[in-house]
Formats: structure tokens, C-alpha cells, sequence
């Protein structure tokens, strides 16, 4: 077992410092959306990638790219349709007339930041080449594999797939995924607030970047040196392996489900200013964690289920460890 070296106060108060400077940076653009813009920064000190999916014109892509120029990293970004290549993506290897040689020209995907708009607008195999990119953060062009940039994370969005010109995703790419995010419709003021705040400027414009990737990486690392007991270990666990035997679920989360559920819990650990996970935070991520990787009974989808509501189910039942 590796001996790490635990968590100080100092670290604590970086992360919490700096997720509350990002924080306050996105709700510049973002109006009164402190849970959602604070589990984009849970997911990026997991390494984790996330999926935010809603109707168009609630400000997915504004969330996405207020996020991205919050932390200073590079940033590329792939707006799918459907005659996207998957060369497109991650870059080709041409002739250079002049040096006689192949070189190779990369794609958007050699980014820190990655924001692929509309991702379920783009072809299944297009859709598939960002598989090895998502799981193992390489791509291989022509049999020769390179590293992505650290950290690396994938910001995506969708429409919901019953609009019209859409391509479900496929559960193995839902599955590396590590958080589905939904935005929702504003309320009256939040709507007054949107209309008055680019009334004149896009506040996007003057948005400053509050961290870079050198730093960001250090604070991914201290993440992951976040205390969780053996209890809430096992509260997590059990959390997971309901789903694969519940009588309306036909396939459940799997392992790598129970990694980033690990992973995100110590983070929000450490942005609620604590050097050790307690089950609120498990409880708290198991919906954005979890549900998206749910494929569900024909039966249970009829009777009007879905899969937030499942697992907001198997979180009731399930006994919280004191």
C-alpha cells in the first residue's frame, strides 16, 4: 500500500479557496447555478469528464466555456454534425512537400480543455474515436499513439435525444462520463437577472482565469489523498451494486461507476473544507454520478421511471453508515 502523506489544513484551504474563486467567476456568466458550476469543479479535480445535457438555449455551452476560461488551460473546441470525421478530432498526418516527410497535424482533442458542443449530433463512429481519448487520455493516428496534455477533461453537451437529427450516445461512452449535469429552465428574477447582465457586454468577455494546469494538477493531486473510511467505503460500494440488481434496471453501474464516485467524493470533500469524506458527500453525487449510466427496463421507461428517480430510490433505502 503506497504511504501518502495526509492532508494539511494548507491544502484544504487552497482547494477551497480556489473552487470558490471559480465559483463566483462562472456566476458572472451563469446566473444562480452554485450546485451545478461547483460539481464541474468536483469533476475536474477528479479527472473526471462530464456530460451536460439539456433543451437548447439554456446555456450549456455558455456554462461549458465560462468554465474553460476560469482555469487558464488550453482550450479547443468541436461542434458535432453529423459529416464530422473522426480524423477531424484528433488530427491527421499529412505530406510536407517541402521536408519530404509525414507530419502529423493535430486535432482540437490536444487540449487541456476539450468542449465538444452537441456531441450527440455527430456519427456513432465519430462519437466512438473519443473512447481511448476519454479512458486512457491518448489517441493513436496510423498506429502510433500519443499522450494528451494533463489534466485532461471533456466538457460536452447535448440536446435530449427525442429532438430531432440526434444520435443516442452509446452506454460505453455514457460510461466514461463521469458526471451528467442538467441546467434546468430559470426562474422569474434569474431570468430578469440574464436579460439585464447582457443587456449591453457578454460577461464572458471579461471573465479572468482564476487557476492554470500546473496548479490545478497539484490540487487533483491532494484530492486524492482525501481520507474516506472503510464504512463509507462500503456505503459507496453498496450504492453501486444495487443498481445491478434492481428489478428495474436492466444493466447497472459498473466498476469505473464506483471509481468516480470514490474520486468525486473526496473532492467535494476537500471543496467543503474537510480532510476526510463523510457519507453526504456519496449521497450528494450518487444521482449526477450514477444515473446516466443506467439502461433501464423496457417496463420501467412505460411506467414513466427514469433513472434519477431509481437511484434517488436505492439512496433511500439504503442505510447511511454514523
Amino acid at each position: 500500500m503506497l504511504d501518502l502523506k495526509p492532508v494539511g489544513s494548507q491544502d484544504i484551504e487552497r482547494i477551497n479557496d480556489t473552487a470558490g474563486k471559480f465559483i463566483n467567476n462562472v456566476e458572472q456568466v451563469i446566473v444562480n447555478k452554485e450546485e451545478t458550476v461547483k460539481l464541474i469543479f468536483i469533476a475536474l479535480l477528479s479527472e473526471g469528464h462530464i456530460l451536460i445535457e439539456d433543451v437548447p438555449g439554456l446555456g450549456k455551452t455558455m456554462m461549458a466555456k465560462a468554465a474553460t476560461k476560469s482555469l487558464g488551460c488550453s482550450f479547443k473546441r468541436i461542434q458535432c454534425t453529423p459529416d464530422l470525421l473522426p480524423s477531424d478530432i484528433t488530427g491527421v498526418n499529412y505530406f510536407n512537400q517541402k521536408t519530404a516527410e509525414f507530419m502529423f497535424h493535430p486535432g482540437p482533442i490536444m487540449a487541456n480543455i476539450v468542449v465538444v458542443d452537441e456531441i450527440n449530433r455527430a456519427m456513432p463512429r465519430t462519437q466512438s474515436c473519443l473512447l481511448e481519448a476519454m479512458q486512457e487520455r491518448q489517441i493513436t493516428v496510423d498506429l502510433t499513439t500519443m499522450p494528451l496534455p494533463r489534466p485532461f477533461l471533456i466538457i460536452a453537451t447535448q440536446n435530449p435525444i427525442e429532438l430531432e437529427g440526434t444520435f443516442p450516445l452509446p452506454e460505453a461512452q455514457l460510461d466514461r462520463f463521469l458526471m451528467r449535469l442538467r441546467i434546468g429552465y430559470p426562474g422569474p428574477q434569474e431570468e430578469e437577472q440574464i436579460l439585464s447582465r447582457f443587456q449591453e457586454i457578454n460577461p464572458l468577455d471579461n471573465l479572468e482565469r482564476m487557476t492554470d494546469a500546473g496548479e490545478l494538477l497539484e490540487l487533483i493531486k491532494i484530492c486524492r489523498r482525501i481520507h474516506i473510511s472503510a464504512d463509507v467505503l462500503k456505503y459507496a460500494v453498496e450504492l453501486v451494486r444495487k443498481t445491478r440488481s434492481h428489478k428495474d434496471i436492466k444493466l447497472g453501474a459498473s466498476p469505473r461507476a464506483a471509481l468516480g464516485l470514490q474520486a468525486a467524493a473526496q473532492a467535494r470533500a476537500a471543496v467543503e473544507g474537510r480532510t476526510f469524506v463523510i457519507p453526504d458527500d456519496v449521497k450528494t453525487l450518487a444521482i449526477p454520478v450514477l444515473a446516466h449510466r443506467l439502461f433501464l427496463t423496457t417496463e420501467a421507461r412505460l411506467s414513466g421511471k427514469t433513472d434519477e428517480t431509481i437511484i434517488a430510490s436505492i439512496i433511500e433505502e439504503t442505510a447511511v453508515p454514523v
